[in-house]
Parts: structure tokens; C-alpha cells; sequence
């Protein structure tokens, strides 16, 4: 393996009720991190495919681990995000290089597909910065139901030559939709889109 990892985390939300109504089932999300060594930290590296093929190990990695927390198999998971934050000594192109060239392959082969584009979000920041997954429908991007986030934090990370790497996967869209568009039995999978 070629990332140097500090720290796994893998966090679960379950909503049960929402304004006093029953979800039934409960709306589930979960997020794996890894905390892992910015091989590039406090130099500029104009090569960054270092980092693009520690996103595909992530990629694959942390997949497994969101989905092994819901307890579901992949193929049944309905939306997906990724998320990067590096540390002071990080550029935000860090984030970039690991989580687009290469960490969705391996993110939808756990999946079993994923024809949307996965949403993502990169930032700087210190120990304990809150790192912010968005979600969409993994499918059909435009699927309003699914249109969500996820946040997560670790109190010790990351530190100046380190990143944090996330992906969340959840088990439906958010609790009590009502805001119209595409819904998911309306999906037709041949675009991405719808």
C-alpha cells in the first residue's frame, strides 16, 4: 500500500425521526476516513500521480469500509460523496490529485455502478477542521431527494503533513423529501443525469 495511514474512522448516522414523524426504515449515512502522510507536504511537486494512486487505494479502502458499517451490500447503496481536507503544509491541488484521476473507479466497483458524477468537496485546514462530504444520488444527478451532505471531524486531524480522505455512502435520500424533481423509481441509469 502506498499511502501511510495514521488513523481509520468510520462514522454512522441513523435518523429515526424527523419533526416528529416516524422514518421508517431510518435513514442511514455513513463515512470512512482515513488520515493518511502527504507524501508532498511543504514542497511543490509538479508530478502529483504519487498521490493519484493513493487515491485509488482509498478509493477502494474506504468504500468497503462505509458500506460494511451500513451493513448493506454495495449494489444497494443509493448515493455517494468524497471529500479531502490537507493540512497546512498541503495544497489544496493535493486533495485534487487524490480524490478525482483515480479514487471513483474503485468506488463504484464496490458499488456494483455509479453513472453520476461522484460530488466532492477539498479544503485546508487544521487539527479539527469539520470536513464536508456533499451527497447525490449515485445514479441520477438529478435526483432532488438525494441532494445532502455529511459532515465529520477528527479532534487530532489533519496535521500539517497530513490529509484526511472521506467517502460517505448512505442507504437513501434525506428523511421526509418534498421538494418535487426526479424521483428515484423515475431513474432511467443511461446518463448519469436521469
Amino acid at each position: 500500500m502506498k499511502a501511510r495511514i495514521r488513523k481509520l474512522a468510520t462514522f454512522v448516522e441513523e435518523t429515526c425521526n424527523e419533526m416528529g414523524r416516524a422514518i421508517n426504515p431510518p435513514a442511514r449515512r455513513a463515512a470512512a476516513v482515513a488520515v493518511i502522510e502527504n507524501p508532498c507536504a511543504g514542497k511543490y511537486v509538479e508530478d502529483l500521480s504519487e498521490l493519484m494512486a493513493i487515491g485509488e487505494e482509498l478509493g477502494e479502502l474506504l468504500t468497503q469500509r462505509a458500506v460494511a458499517a451500513l451493513g448493506i451490500p454495495g449494489p444497494s447503496a443509493e448515493s455517494y460523496g468524497k471529500a479531502a481536507a490537507v493540512g497546512e503544509n498541503g495544497e489544496i491541488e493535493h486533495a485534487a490529485a487524490i480524490l478525482h484521476p483515480k479514487l471513483g473507479t474503485p468506488v463504484r466497483k464496490v458499488l456494483g455502478k455509479g453513472a453520476a458524477l461522484i460530488p466532492s468537496s477539498k479544503k485546508r485546514g487544521g487539527m479539527g477542521v469539520v470536513l464536508d462530504i456533499p451527497l447525490g444520488h449515485k445514479d441520477a444527478a438529478f435526483v432532488r431527494s438525494h441532494f445532502d451532505g455529511m459532515e465529520v471531524r477528527i479532534n487530532d486531524a489533519p496535521r500539517a503533513n497530513e490529509i484526511m480522505v472521506a467517502i460517505a455512502i448512505t442507504d437513501s435520500g434525506r428523511p421526509l423529501p418534498r421538494v418535487g424533481g426526479l424521483t428515484k423509481d423515475q431513474i432511467k441509469g443511461e446518463d448519469g443525469l436521469r
